[in-house]
């Protein structure tokens, strides 16, 4: 019954008429920074993969540094799990998601509505991390070796499949363990396992506590995208210049954080949502200036074309090998779910 009213209110703020809450929309959010005088705005909502995290910086500083404001949005922060998100941005929940690109192409596999309408992340955050101790230089060297993943339903156990494929090995070719995420970092620099198949940024960490780890970015054998801004084909039929506003606000966080304000950024989103990051200002830094900005928030394609731009080739490459190893089940074209919102027609 709470939820329920919850999900009610939610709605009402967004001037949205729900048929029904799913229970699935119940997050967390953040305090709000803006004054009543922001009653003329547009009130809109989006909802954050996972939890608060300074790696969404872009998202929080266009929010306290007023580009939100500027394009006319008041915008409210909400965090639920992928699987999740695309679901209430396709049934109306929210009007903005931002989860992994492999989510939406599942969700879509499964008719799911749910449109990306900003590439955000150009990448993905994939690797097969090793100790440098372990006599791994190349893929080929994985034969025989233990290697950790958070589940074989994950979008890394994919990743880990298709390095081997394109090494000569398969599957079988290496003994897999399956180990929850809290635990699966320490599993290598405990010597569990010889390599874990998980996120790149915590090569990063992992260097910067002494260790002498090396990756295989999964990127480099299976194009993936990270964070993308989704949104419901109703929306995007009904409102493209609220979503243009969005889609502006947020590039201007972008810009903000590539030109040099890294720093800055990331402290002003860990004192505001994440303060449980306290501490590690040192490492999330040299994560942003190693992986965020150069290689996941922009590519030669955005150096050209603008802040998240879609390689459609990219994402129906993706596509093609998920439905090669039957993560989906069905063929889809990612023209149409995929859309450069400030590029069409070219």
């Amino acid at each position: 019954m709470i939820r329920t009213f919850k999900c009610f209110f939610v709605s009402f703020l967004l001037f949205i008429s729900l048929i029904g809450c799913s229970s699935n929309n119940a997050a967390s959010t953040e305090p709000k920074s803006e004054t009543s005088g922001d009653n003329d705005l547009k009130k809109v909502t989006i909802q954050i993969d996972g939890a608060a995290v300074p790696y969404y910086a872009p998202l929080y500083v266009a929010k306290e540094k007023g580009y939100f404001k500027e394009e006319g949005l008041v915008v409210e922060f909400l965090y639920a799990a992928a699987a999740d998100i695309v679901k209430n941005v396709a049934v109306g929940n929210v009007q903005f998601g931002f989860p992994n690109g492999d989510s939406v192409i599942t969700a879509r596999s499964q008719g799911i509505p749910v449109n990306v309408v900003h590439t955000t992340y150009q990448n993905g955050l994939g690797a097969t991390i090793f100790k440098k101790d372990k006599g791994i230089s190349d893929p080929i060297d994985l034969k025989g070796k233990t290697i950790g993943v958070a589940s074989y339903g994950s979008p890394n156990y994919i990743q880990l499949q298709v390095l081997l494929q394109q090494s000569g090995l398969n599957i079988d070719d290496v003994k897999v363990k399956i180990i929850g995420t809290g635990s699966i970092v320490n599993a290598l620099v405990g010597d569990e396992v010889d390599a874990i198949t998980f996120s790149l940024l915590r090569t990063v960490e992992l260097k910067n506590q002494g260790e002498q780890v090396d990756e295989f970015r999964s990127d480099d054998f299976l194009p993936s995208h990270g964070n993308v801004l989704v949104t419901s084909e109703e929306y995007l039929a009904s409102d493209k210049e609220t979503i243009k506003d969005f889609v502006n606000a947020l590039d201007k966080g972008l810009k903000y954080i590539i030109d040099g304000n890294a720093e800055d950024a990331i402290n002003l989103s860990i004192s505001k949502y994440s303060p449980t990051f306290a501490g590690k200002e040192e490492t999330i830094k040299t994560i942003f200036d190693e992986i965020f900005i150069p290689y996941l928030w922009q590519s030669d394609l955005t150096k050209e074309k603008g802040l998240g731009t879609a390689d459609l080739k990219r994402w129906q490459s993706t596509i093609d090998t998920l439905k090669e190893f039957d993560v989906i089940k069905k063929e889809i074209k990612a023209e149409d779910f995929v859309v450069n919102i400030n590029n069409e027609g070219e």
